[in-house]
């Protein structure tokens, strides 16, 4: 009998591609699990639903589809050339079932090579969020100091985060959020990565980055300062999730980086030869 797991999505017309292979990687891993994927959206037109929802079925698994009404965030501050889209995981609990406890939201830039399962049954105790943070001491410190008022612990990656929904539904004040980013316009850079951690970063329970949040730029970094035991070997066999954090994606055509050929493989699965 297959066990079963909620998995969120968010995403505009620009990433359908992308999420795909990312829902492609994951169901080629877990051959065990039944998915139930849950996508917010509020701009995806009927066609484009319809070609998400019949490729998750094709693969056996099922699509809830959300529509965020545009004018629910009309009165919500916006940020530089971000959406109001950027609010939909943080409060993606008033939108989900109300018999959901718990969901794990995942960025369409990622690649699963490995089971999720232990990630997904963390417990989180009386933790908002389970997250990983990316441990390099200038990239702490630069967003340490932009957020400093509100006493950061680290500076979580918010494109990996299991969602503890019934916490959320008590503790999170959405008007708390309209408030924090109205008063930090100006040192937002990232904004729902930056709300996440200048009001919840407390409240976040650590998870191994290594294993949870690999961020494919920096396979030298992990490498050197595990003394080369996080080589190539390691990462294959024991990495669940690896990142495409940054400006330049895989699906770029003049992408080079480590992973490439090992995305190619779940791209060529996810949409045939005629994607490469």
């Amino acid at each position: 009998m297959k066990t079963h797991m909620n998995i969120l999505v968010t995403l505009n017309s620009n990433y359908i591609n992308p999420l795909k292979v990312m829902l492609k990687s994951l169901f080629m891993n877990h051959e065990n699990e039944a998915f139930s994927i849950y996508l917010l959206h509020s701009s995806l037109k009927e066609e484009e639903l319809s070609t998400i929802k019949e490729y998750v079925e094709e693969n056996g698994h099922q699509l809830n589809e959300i529509t965020i009404k545009r004018d629910y965030f009309a009165d919500a501050p916006v940020v530089k050339h971000y959406s109001k889209e950027m609010y939909y995981r943080l409060l993606a609990f008033k939108f989900l079932p109300s018999d959901l406890d718990r969901i794990l939201y995942l960025d369409p830039d990622i690649m699963i090579i490995n089971d999720i399962r232990r990630l997904y049954d963390i417990d989180l105790g009386n933790k908002l969020f389970a997250a990983a943070y990316h441990d390099r001491a200038s990239v702490k410190e630069i967003n340490k100091l932009r957020l400093k008022e509100y006493e950061i612990e680290a500076y979580y990656n918010s494109g990996v985060l299991l969602m503890n929904l019934k916490l959320q539904r008590e503790k999170i004040n959405e008007q708390e959020i309209f408030t924090f980013v109205e008063d930090n316009k100006k040192k937002l850079i990232l904004p729902d990565q930056d709300i996440l951690n200048g009001l919840y970063s407390k409240h976040i329970q650590n998870i191994d980055e290594i294993f949870f949040n690999y961020d494919a730029r920096f396979y030298h970094f992990y490498k050197l300062t595990s003394k080369n035991k996080v080589d190539m070997n390691y990462v294959i066999k024991n990495t669940s999730i690896i990142h495409f954090c940054g400006k330049k994606k895989p699906w770029h055509k003049n992408y080079s980086g480590k992973f490439h050929s090992l995305y190619k493989h779940y791209e060529k699965a996810a949409h045939g030869a005629e994607a490469l």
